[in-house]
């Protein structure tokens, strides 16, 4: 039914045929007795005609469906607490590698050091969102295209912002965007979602520290988040929260998209700020996560937020992966999908023939969802290797949500290099500025972000 996805992208939070069919989705995906449904799900959704209300009525049964008795995973619904967070996913034998930090481990960091790679972790993730928001369209651009649009010009593999064809392949299209996130055109860096909730954590801890709670953040979003700049699963949180909602029902009321990739895009910040500290990052940026999102989604935001704080004092990408697994629910699906990329990258599989394994693997998710889109995240880390235009390259290149990917793997690859050592063709163009939709934070000079970061870190 992809065409159907394809057909009700960029506006299924206010219709009916797209909630239905995405929950049919969610609730397949996470091991629910509904594939008796699909074809009342595939005649309402086949239509143009208002037919709200028959939609409804589906969708009520859908909710309903048991769940499928031999399913091997665990779901939300059966980890009763957020505590399920921190089942340990086990050691694996990638997982004995003795580099590996600890969940918590104290930094030994210089207050200059420390500086740097909390600028570099703000520096790399502006930057690695600016390289991927020309090729944000899962739909369009898969890692063939991407790699046919930019072999010609000799942008493949990617060593700088993308650049514009002319005249334009007919069959391939920019993000609507593309003139302010493509070489030569780049004036600071854009505004996207994905740095507009790097900013509103920032202001959450300033103004509430760590003890916040997940009504601190329905009061931030209401104040200063446009509603129209939010997308999926924050979209519909933000409408139920007018609603009259209050977290975390309004993760789960009518939000068929909770376990998408929104949450993670959020837990950067509070990677930059418990640094070394996975287990108290992860536990800020789940409780952030409760507010939109479940299972999945929300052990994804932890899973991130502890990928950051692992790259502060981990030898290297292999052992961040590896500390921030251990956040993450053993038996979810996420830390299976995780632990598949880990395996082949140990046993020498080449990055295209991963990248390939993981769009088989988990193609039936929407090019939005959180599980492929991690691996994606961590494919680019591992094969990237360290190096900085490598990791934001080969994570662009794999394609899905390319701005999200590549932010949070620009901010593991910033940290672990340190603002000072980022190649200047990223950071140049940025000017030191980032524009956001975020009330009263437009044009934010990046390095004020960082130091303020630092800020709270020090008083921590």
């Amino acid at each position: 039914m992809q065409s159907i996805e394809a057909a009700f992208f960029g506006h299924h939070e206010a219709d009916a045929r797209a909630l239905l069919y995405y929950e049919w989705c969610q609730r397949d995906e996470s091991g629910y007795a509904v594939a008796e449904f699909a074809e009342e799900v595939r005649d309402l959704t086949h239509t143009d005609r208002p037919l709200e209300a028959a939609c409804w009525r589906l969708l009520d049964r859908i909710e309903a469906a048991p769940r499928l008795p031999d399913w091997s995973y665990l779901e939300w619904a059966d980890s009763n607490s957020a505590g399920a967070l921190f089942e340990s996913s086990g050691p694996d034998s990638s997982a004995s590698d003795s580099s590996a930090p600890g969940l918590v481990a104290v930094p030994v960091l210089s207050a200059d050091v420390l500086a740097d790679k909390i600028h570099g972790g703000w520096l790399g993730r502006s930057a690695g969102c600016t390289l991927g928001k020309p090729l944000e369209n899962g739909f369009l651009w898969t890692p063939a295209r991407i790699r046919e649009y930019l072999e010609p010009v000799g942008s493949y593999p990617l060593h700088d912002y993308v650049p514009v064809r002319a005249p334009m392949p007919e069959d391939l299209r920019l993000h609507s965007d593309w003139r302010t996130s493509t070489l030569g055109g780049i004036d600071g860096c854009p505004r996207d979602d994905d740095l507009d909730y790097t900013i509103l954590g920032l202001h959450l801890l300033e103004q509430h520290g760590p003890a916040f709670t997940p009504e601190n953040i329905a009061a931030l979003w209401l104040e200063r988040l446009p509603f129209l700049q939010t997308f999926t699963a924050e979209r519909v949180a933000y409408r139920n929260l007018i609603d009259g909602f209050a977290p975390p029902d309004t993760a789960s009321f009518r939000n068929p998209y909770r376990e998408w990739i929104g949450a993670l895009t959020r837990a950067d910040i509070y990677g930059y700020t418990n640094p070394g500290d996975c287990v108290r990052a992860a536990e800020l940026a789940t409780r952030d996560a409760t507010i939109s999102h479940v299972g999945n989604g929300l052990w994804a935001a932890g899973w991130a937020a502890a990928l950051v704080s692992a790259a502060f004092t981990a030898s290297g990408p292999r052992a961040a992966l590896i500390a921030s697994q251990a956040v993450v629910p053993a038996r979810s699906r996420l830390a299976a999908a995780l632990a598949e990329v880990l395996d082949q990258h140990r046993e020498g599989m080449t990055w295209d023939r991963a990248v390939a394994a993981i769009h088989d693997r988990h193609e039936h998710y929407s090019w939005v969802h959180s599980v492929g889109n991690a691996c994606l995240i961590a494919a680019g880390l591992l094969w990237g290797e360290g190096d900085f235009t490598r990791t934001l390259a080969l994570t662009v290149q794999g394609g899905w949500d390319t701005d999200s990917n590549a932010a949070t793997a620009g901010s593991v690859a910033g940290v672990f290099a340190g603002a000072a050592a980022i190649p200047a063709q990223w950071t140049n163009p940025l000017h030191d500025t980032l524009r956001s939709a975020v009330a009263g934070y437009d044009s934010s000079s990046i390095s004020d972000l960082a130091a303020r970061t630092l800020a709270l870190v020090e008083r921590r």
